[in-house]
């Protein structure tokens, strides 16, 4: 491979964060390189549903980060049109709402807990009574007890989102290299950032963001400064085109409780949601399987009955596909977004498990606002480095 171009920024991981964080660096003046070891965003970000969810979250420092970036998702796909034409801005955005529907007695006080709590902290969540929810769903489940709807949730095509960010990026002279593995970080005499290690060479650099998503924790300890980022794999069902069945994202209440979960076993809870195409996707699965990429029959068919138990209307409905991924996991939950402080020069910018298509904007603008020394608008401290969930040990001597 032939020695790249020296760059103010290496980021590492083209999916959907490492491209928000490079559109972010590349908007605040920095010259960014973005490198992947296979095609830029066909790795996690590949196999994600797209969602832009404020449904899915308590009250807390996650919640803040979603509607933030809820918030700036459509001016940022405004902007990219006005600076990279329709075609390379098409993201198929759609504003579409999400409904959270309890279907057994025992659920419908949790859900009325949390969307009290979630008016609180101000988000829009209207309670809705069987019928209500019928009405919005005409081909619901009979056995709806209640239901939530949140106008904010939306959702676009995520491959097609990371590929306008990273086009923007090299609008401004940036660069985006696919097929190149970064195997660790180079440090000067003082222990900083100088370059990022690539086959055969280095790249110099002033700053390395580690956007590697579930190989993040890879990259950390090659990096020698170890941060606790685990697989966490999901599996989602694609039927073929149908008719309008499905006018919104829907799922069950007990879907946030799954994504809550710490668990190692399976977690499979129901989601529900068309796509601009016609076909309907099929989630949500939870099982922490380390990298072991093998299809799971038992996954499938139980993500096959439980969306037939929200939708009796799919029962029948062929299936064209399925498809699995991992999320990047962190034991609490929150990702983890900031400089290392073991390492000046080695920021990291991941653990956002199934929620990054949502999150990536705003943990974009909070990794440029640090790096570049601007007041961010949200508070960083719940995602640094160095809380005791995730840091692991300390780097190593050099």
């Amino acid at each position: 491979m032939g020695r790249i171009e020296s760059a103010d920024v290496v980021v590492v991981g083209a999916g959907i964060i490492g491209a928000a964080c490079a559109e972010a660096l590349s908007a605040a003046g920095l010259r960014v390189l973005v490198l992947d070891r296979g095609a830029p965003a066909a790795a996690t970000t590949a196999s994600g549903e797209g969602n832009v969810l404020v449904s899915d979250k308590g009250p807390g420092p996650e919640l803040d980060l979603a509607v933030a970036s809820r918030r700036r998702w459509p001016d940022l796909i405004d902007s990219l049109r006005e600076e990279l034409g329709d075609e390379l801005a098409r993201v198929e955005w759609e504003p579409k709402g999400g409904l959270m529907v309890a279907t057994e007695p025992e659920a419908v006080g949790p859900l009325a807990a949390l969307t009290r709590a979630q008016r609180a902290a101000g988000i829009e969540a209207v309670d809705l009574d069987a019928a209500a929810a019928r009405d919005m769903e005409p081909h619901l489940t009979e056995r709806v007890e209640a239901a939530a709807h949140y106008p904010e949730d939306a959702q676009l095509q995520p491959v097609l989102a990371a590929m306008a960010l990273l086009a923007a990026v090299r609008a401004r002279g940036g660069e985006v290299r696919g097929g190149v593995e970064a195997h660790g970080v180079v440090y000067d005499p003082g222990g900083a950032v100088c370059g990022v290690r690539v086959d055969g060479d280095a790249i110099p650099c002033g700053a390395v963001v580690n956007a590697c998503g579930p190989w993040a924790g890879h990259l950390s300890v090659a990096a020698g400064a170890p941060v606790e980022v685990l697989p966490r794999r999901g599996m989602v069902l694609v039927t073929a085109p149908l008719p309008p069945v499905v006018r919104r994202k829907v799922y069950a209440a007990d879907y946030v409780a799954a994504v809550a979960s710490g668990a190692v076993d399976l977690q499979v809870s129901p989601v529900v949601e068309s796509t601009a195409t016609g076909t309907v996707l099929i989630g949500s699965s939870r099982r922490r399987v380390g990298f072991d990429d093998a299809l799971e029959v038992e996954v499938l068919q139980r993500l096959a009955r439980s969306a037939i138990a929200l939708f009796p209307v799919l029962s029948g409905v062929p299936v064209m596909r399925a498809y699995g991924g991992f999320r990047p996991y962190t034991p609490d939950h929150l990702p983890v977004i900031g400089e290392d402080p073991r390492t000046p020069g080695l920021w990291h910018a991941t653990g956002h498990e199934g929620a990054g298509i949502g999150l990536a904007p705003a943990t974009g603008r909070l990794l440029a606002d640090l790096m570049c020394g601007r007041e961010p608008e949200l508070d960083a401290m719940p995602f640094r480095v160095d809380r005791p969930a995730v840091i692991v040990g300390s780097a190593v001597e050099r």
